[in-house]
């Protein structure tokens, strides 16, 4: 805490391995976390992705606090369990505030935590993909903190949210995990390439990889305006 900078904020291993005096609570911040990006509205600038890759590779000091069992699959899966139902949690909580505030966040002005395009545009995303929209936001930043709010909005039922909700969860937060965990543990038993490492550059890639698709649609949703100006 002591050497706390700003840019920590975007750092998924500050997360993963933060303690105070000691204390780890790297597994509390990273629950949090995935509950904020949907719940809080702030998953336009807290990692998510990469976050949970991370998790998978260092889940052994994320859970050892909590529940430490010998097998390492069962530690996997209680840890991917965990981020699935913080994530379940947060995609209700922002389906619940767009269902009472849809008015309130159309007419909101732009502020540093709020930025009504993206809502617009999380908006179009999902009315053109109705309720496979949740699971594709899920891998998506920005659509994934807009998408259950959305759906509040357009009173999607409440069933059917939830099913779309648990299943994205669950399917994002078992993927990632899984693959962080068992890809790490593959390349250094057969390669000696240890990912820890090289955690900067596995982030810049996982950045580049889940943004991108988001760079894109932007970029041709903004084309027909510029032509239609000219």
């Amino acid at each position: 805490m002591n050497n706390f900078e700003w840019k920590n904020l975007i750092d998924p291993l500050f997360y993963i391995q933060f303690d105070i005096n000691g204390i780890k609570l790297g597994l509390y911040l990273v629950l949090f976390i995935v509950f904020a990006e949907t719940g809080l509205f702030a998953g336009f600038f807290l990692p998510g992705d990469s976050l949970l890759f991370l998790a998978g590779i260092y889940n052994r000091e994320l859970i050892q606090n909590v529940l430490l069992i010998d097998s390492a699959f069962l530690n996997v899966t209680l840890l991917a369990t965990f981020v699935a139902l913080a994530g379940i949690l947060g995609n209700a909580v922002g389906y619940w505030f767009g269902s009472k505030s849809g008015y309130y966040l159309y007419n909101k002005q732009d502020s540093f935590w709020f930025k009504k395009k993206y809502l617009i545009q999380s908006k179009d995303f999902f009315e053109k993909h109705g309720g496979r929209a949740i699971i594709f936001a899920r891998f998506l930043p920005i659509f994934r903190t807009f998408a259950p709010i959305v759906a509040g909005i357009v009173m999607m039922e409440k069933k059917k949210f939830m099913f779309y909700n648990i299943l994205s969860s669950f399917v994002w937060s078992f993927s990632l995990i899984f693959a962080g965990h068992y890809l790490y543990g593959f390349l250094l038993k057969n390669y000696e390439i240890d990912l820890k490492q090289h955690i900067e550059l596995i982030v810049i890639i996982l950045v580049v990889i889940t943004i991108l698709p988001v760079i894109l649609k932007f970029s041709k949703k903004s084309k027909p305006e510029e032509e239609t100006e000219e």
